[in-house]
């Protein structure tokens, strides 16, 4: 039988805990009892656990043994903040596909009022993004950063693979971009980060911005796609190339 698993909250070598709202959950809804065992992540290491203790909303596990689990794929998605119920999904997909992290990004057609919103929004989506980690069985979190204007956002990480999805793009592919960057790496696996732009596209001056940092333009095929179908088939993409 599958074991469910849970990412703790604080941990040290022999022991890990949940607290707060997972805790609640494992003791009120699941009626937690010691000696009931799970699959606990921490410190992105995946155990065999079972229950030591329960008290005042704290779960207190023994870590039993080491099970062998994958790391998240290494890939960073700079996603243009866009409709906050429509990010939230993106931001589950990504996590439930693998991706190392998230970069909000303000740009130029992201609506002023979301882009002023979205400081305030990040702990939501860091839920968001824990629930999603623990449902998809990974031994990490997605990692969701604080929003950044576009300018800052790509010049970090100068020796990741850096691409950005461009409607005008039509002769270089997401996929074909990847695999060459793979086959140039040999047998290490590179950084990747892939720029998704907000519904409306980059701004002339932000594609410039881009080209001028190293970002190379692909596409994702001749159709318009919203930007959270975009998000999750750029990472549905490289997901099957580095899986």
């Amino acid at each position: 039988m599958t074991r469910r698993r849970w990412i703790a909250d604080t941990w040290d070598e022999a022991t890990a805990s949940l607290v707060g709202g997972q805790a609640a959950h494992l003791i009120r809804v699941l009626r937690a009892q010691p000696g009931m065992e799970f699959d606990l992540v921490a410190g992105g290491r995946v155990f065999h656990s079972v229950i030591a203790g329960i008290a005042d909303d704290v779960v207190r596990f023994n870590l039993i043994a080491e099970i062998q689990a994958d790391p998240a794929l290494p890939v960073t998605l700079l996603i243009s903040i866009f409709k906050f119920d429509r990010m939230e999904w993106a931001i589950e997909k990504a996590a439930e596909l693998g991706a190392e992290g998230v970069v909000p990004v303000i740009a130029r057609r992201s609506e002023k009022h979301l882009a002023q919103a979205a400081a305030g929004r990040v702990e939501r989506w860091r839920r968001i993004a824990l629930e999603a980690s623990q449902q998809s069985r990974r031994s990490d979190v997605l990692r969701i950063d604080d929003p950044l204007p576009l300018k800052a956002a790509i010049l970090e990480q100068e020796r990741a693979v850096r691409l950005v999805l461009a409607e005008q793009e039509r002769s270089t592919t997401l996929r074909h971009a990847l695999s060459e960057a793979l086959a140039a790496a040999g047998d290490e696996m590179p950084a990747i980060r892939i720029a998704a732009g907000p519904e409306g596209g980059w701004a002339a001056e932000e594609e410039a911005m881009l080209d001028a940092e190293n970002w190379k333009a692909v596409s994702l095929g001749p159709r318009i796609l919203r930007a959270e179908t975009a998000v999750t088939a750029a990472m549905s993409v490289a997901a099957s190339l580095l899986e």
